[in-house]
């Protein structure tokens, strides 16, 4: 999977044919005709309600495919920003989310020796006990 070049219509089309939903029952669900069905396709990004519909339908997290965007590219934030940052209305969140193959991209940067394990945990911001974690359970 790449995260860096997402093509989210794509995306859905490949966990659409997985899930084999027929054609008329998405389009009664995402209130759309059958062209524009075909559009969303081709489409590299869709609305958020839209993509909302769509996960719920393909019992599917898209967004976290975003997610994962965002913690491999995402520049590192300066040490000592978040303290002086406004507090936010906005909700926060206690954990980061790594998938599987996250976990497996940073821990193969560890193992060829690309990066240490301090770099990794000052590139990417993974908690030292978190990482140490993943070494523990994925030793080869």
């Amino acid at each position: 999977m790449n995260f860096k070049n997402i093509h989210m219509g794509s995306l859905i089309k490949q966990r659409l044919s997985e899930c084999e939903i027929d054609e008329r029952r998405i389009c009664n669900f995402l209130k759309c005709s059958e062209q524009e069905l075909a559009d969303m396709y081709n489409q590299q990004s869709l609305d958020s309600e839209t993509l909302l519909k769509w996960c719920k339908l393909l019992s599917y997290d898209f967004f976290r495919i975003y997610s994962q965007h965002l913690i491999f590219y995402s520049p590192p934030s300066k040490v000592g920003q978040d303290q002086s940052e406004k507090p936010s209305s906005l909700p926060t969140f206690r954990k980061n989310i790594y998938t599987q193959e996250v976990i497996d991209f940073i821990l193969e940067q560890i193992f060829s020796g690309e990066m240490t394990k301090s770099q990794v945990i000052e590139h990417y911001r993974i908690p030292r006990t978190t990482l140490y974690k993943w070494i523990d359970k994925n030793k080869k």
